[in-house]
């Protein structure tokens, strides 16, 4: 039995607009706003208080391509809700400084730069495994907006390493050890799923290093949920 799966976007009825003596914390520079779905439609609010922000919009932990898109005409990133989770990706996606505006819990506060600097760090050393290991094991996932099938068998048909495919729909870890003859692990998942562990990297991880190209010729792949809800795409 398949279960069905309901989406349901919920917006936060919190107040987004900064307090006076929280926005004099704030440096005099050209921010950029980014924010999760829960408090975009409250965003306006904080754009007309700095004047010269200009609006990325939604971010994901794993996805933070919209603020790319205007990374270069911002001087640092405004991140609007709570935690520090989405706020990361934007460190590592844009490498300028981001600063958090939690209005649940009136907090604001500059991102320490060395977390995103440890990600960096931990990502370097897990390529440098990667290219010592002989046997591969590439996770697919079979999640709507996370399944890249086509991508885990491009890496293959072009890697002279011995490789494997594994699909799944819950990923659970502790099942590793059942395939303890995989040297190191290639996700091409969600990406937040390597933060943090040993013998993994991201699939974009080894394009961005120039270990993989992507083929010329135009293919199916899968495309992320934040971009469609269609099913295959071509390129």
């Amino acid at each position: 039995m398949v279960m069905k799966i309901m989406h349901v976007h919920a917006k936060s009825n919190t107040d987004v607009t900064i307090p006076e003596d929280k926005l004099k914390q704030l440096p005099k520079l050209n921010w950029g706003i980014v924010t999760t779905i829960q408090h975009e439609h409250k965003i306006q609010t904080i754009i007309d208080q700095l004047k010269t922000a200009k609006l990325a919009g939604q971010v994901l932990g794993c996805n933070a391509s919209e603020a790319e898109k205007i990374n270069d005409k911002i001087d640092a990133w405004l991140f609007v809700g709570s935690g520090i989770f989405h706020p990361i990706q934007v460190a590592l996606k844009t490498g300028k400084d981001v600063w958090l505006w939690n209005p649940d819990g009136n907090e604001i506060s500059k991102l320490d730069s060395s977390i995103a600097e440890q990600f960096r760090k931990r990502k370097q050393g897990e390529l440098n495994k990667f290219l010592h290991a002989k046997i591969i094991g590439v996770i697919v996932s079979t999640k709507i907006g996370q399944k890249n099938l086509m991508r885990a068998l491009d890496f293959k048909s072009q890697t002279d390493k011995e490789c494997y495919v594994f699909a799944c729909d819950e990923l659970n870890m502790q099942q590793f050890e059942n395939f303890n003859f995989i040297d190191f692990w290639v996700n091409t998942a969600c990406p937040r799923i390597a933060d943090e562990k040993s013998q993994m990297v991201n699939i974009d991880d080894l394009i961005e290093a120039g270990l993989l190209k992507l083929k010329k010729e135009p293919m199916a792949y899968e495309v992320p949920i934040w971009k469609s809800k269609m099913g295959l795409k071509k390129e």
